[in-house]
């Protein structure tokens, strides 16, 4: 789909949040990329905490959902014993949800959600649970049992990093590796991927990158070098600029400050697709977004800080770059600016989308 059909046919914007089964935890707005405004489609209840969704490329399924729809898997989550993975339809002509099935996650709290470059295996990162948990999909994407597998260690923080945290879990662009972060052991785990890009986990794969005391690694992104990641650390307030080899060795090469009131509630990270610019979010004080200038040599440089409302766990640009949307959780809104394309800064539009307790925001092509 061209640029400019999706500017005339606009996008479907997910949205996850914190909220009980009984309350319509997901749901789905009609985004048009020409104004930024928002009009409610539908939601969907059932689910216990859907605090993060991913979207299945429809070109990425090995077997997937029928004609006309998306795949999309939520988590659920809750306490040990309650939480779980989810699949879920969406109708891209109508942004409709159904849940089509569930499976219980063997790790509590899973916090991240995402599909394998095999099209075939969905992983989550179990925050509470300190693991991983595996889920294979049969061939129209539903879940079938997952497995799990924990991580032991602690670091430095009294109170947060008693034990590990995994927080998120991401691929390489070369396909060949799974970082997962854990924000209580100061570690990146690397397991490899076969060359059908199904993760191989083992503990005798597993590769451990300590990354810096006191860090708690949360999100990062991938440049399109093939070379540099971000890591973004919850704890110390810092993005490390990581460089990566072919065989999983990580080097730290930089550790920038993103928020200089050190709150210890960075959340998420995510890079400009033209990979020019780095934005942060930041909590718990002068919440707000950090925006960082990417140098030749994949360096970063802080230019600017944008406050925004209360809570910002998670945010997402427009596919086509134009606007950022950020979640505010505490003031049950989605904050829309606009984002300079030359400059990297962002401008406050005044669109304000209610939604209860946002968290999680994702885009999906309508078609």
């Amino acid at each position: 789909m061209t640029a400019l059909s999706l500017l005339l046919t606009g996008y479907w914007l997910l949205v996850g949040s914190f909220s009980s089964g009984k309350d319509e935890g997901i749901r789905v707005f009609d985004f048009n990329p020409a104004t930024a405004q928002a009009a409610y489609a539908g939601g969907l209840s059932g689910i216990n905490g859907p605090s993060f969704l991913c979207v299945a490329p429809p070109v990425a399924a090995r077997g997937s959902a029928p004609a006309g729809y998306l795949r999309v898997y939520a988590v659920g989550e809750a306490g040990a014993g309650k939480s779980s993975a989810n699949y879920l339809r969406l109708d891209a002509r109508r942004g409709t949800l159904r849940l089509v099935g569930s499976q219980p996650s063997p790790g509590a709290g899973p916090c991240h959600i995402t599909l394998a470059p095999d099209g075939r295996t969905v992983l989550t990162a179990n925050y509470t649970g300190g693991s991983i948990s595996a889920f294979p999909t049969a061939p129209d994407g539903r879940l079938l049992p997952g497995r799990e597998f924990r991580f032991q260690g602690s670091s430095v923080h009294p109170e947060r990093q008693t034990k590990p945290y995994l927080h998120s879990i991401f691929f390489s662009p070369d396909r060949r590796w799974m970082w997962c972060s854990d924000l209580g052991t100061d570690m990146i785990h690397a397991f490899p991927l076969d060359a059908d890009g199904t993760p191989l986990l083992a503990d005798s794969l597993c590769v451990s990158h300590f990354l810096r005391p006191g860090l708690g690694p949360r999100h990062l992104c991938f440049a399109a070098d093939g070379q540099t990641a971000y890591s973004l650390g919850e704890l110390s307030d810092e993005v490390c600029t990581l460089r990566y080899l072919p065989d999983g060795s990580i080097r730290v090469y930089q550790v920038c400050p993103a928020d200089s009131l050190h709150a210890g509630g960075s959340a998420d990270i995510h890079l400009s697709a033209d990979g020019r610019f780095l934005y942060a979010s930041h909590r718990l004080k002068g919440d707000g977004i950090s925006v960082f200038s990417v140098q030749p040599d994949g360096m970063l440089r802080r230019i600017a800080y944008q406050p925004v409302g209360s809570h910002p766990r998670h945010f997402a640009l427009s596919p086509d770059g134009r606007f950022l949307l950020v979640a505010c959780a505490y003031d049950d809104v989605i904050q829309v600016f606009r984002r300079d394309e030359a400059t990297g800064l962002l401008s406050d539009t005044g669109i304000r989308i209610p939604t209860p307790r946002p968290v999680c925001l994702v885009f999906a092509e309508k078609q």
